[in-house]
């Protein structure tokens, strides 16, 4: 199986190890910060081999430089090579990029920005989300359409309740409280903001979610219309709660 371990970046970024036991296989998925991913892997024996990316914000891709001086191959979305001019590998709707014996399809997710990809290992149960799907929220649309992140969170809600989902923020408090905002009568969303609250105050990270998790409290997975996510995402961009 893999393992996959969080790694805090910046101030309120995540970064992920996923390490292959059976090959000794070790990739970074969206670092921001090249120190504490290192760190975080030569604490665990491992070598970074390679290096995902999700998309081309410098707050996923700062650390790529450093991490591949050290050999690792770096992937990310062909629609964004300009931007992120480290790429070894592009890819695109219908690739696959493996670790190990383990297969992750590419998925075209934009909105967030227009190339924004996610990586979704099938059979392992996990999808690599960047800032596309948040725990209880969704990414700003900063240069796609409101129709592309209504599209995209459709094809995320399809993936089995189960799915592990690894996102690129820990936004999950703030998402809790907006969503409690417009759906002040979700049961499963007010149980689980307990959970939250409680997580923060210790200092603790909410995240992995899971996908069935998010189609229960998630506003914007339960949006019914583009209309409505539109909607959702203006109200979440001026909330102040």
């Amino acid at each position: 199986m893999l393992e996959v371990v969080r790694v805090p970046v910046l101030s309120d970024n995540y970064a992920w190890l996923v390490h292959d036991h059976a090959s000794g296989e070790t990739l970074a998925v969206d670092p921001g910060e090249a120190g504490p991913v290192l760190s975080a892997a030569a604490e665990r024996g491992w070598r970074i081999g390679q290096v995902w990316a999700t998309h081309w914000h410098p707050d996923h891709v700062a650390g790529i430089p450093e991490i591949k001086a050290g050999g690792a191959v770096v992937t990310g979305p062909a629609a964004e090579a300009a931007r992120i001019p480290t790429l070894d590998r592009t890819v695109a709707e219908g690739d696959a990029v493996t670790l190990g014996e383990h297969r992750a399809a590419v998925m075209e997710a934009p909105g967030h920005t227009a190339g924004h990809i996610v990586f979704h290992f099938d059979e392992a149960g996990l999808v690599f989300t960047g800032d596309t799907l948040f725990a209880m929220g969704c990414g700003r649309l900063f240069e796609g359409t409101v129709q592309q992140m209504f599209g995209a969170m459709r094809r995320l809600a399809e993936l089995p309740d189960g799915t592990q989902v690894y996102c690129g923020h820990e936004y999950t408090q703030g998402n809790g409280r907006f969503a409690l905002s417009v759906e002040p009568d979700n049961q499963a969303l007010r149980a689980r903001m307990v959970e939250v609250d409680a997580l923060r105050a210790r200092g603790e990270a909410t995240v992995p979610t899971t996908i069935g998790l998010e189609r229960a409290t998630n506003p914007f997975m339960r949006a019914g219309s583009a209309e409505e996510l539109a909607q959702l995402r203006t109200g979440k961009d001026h909330f102040r709660g």
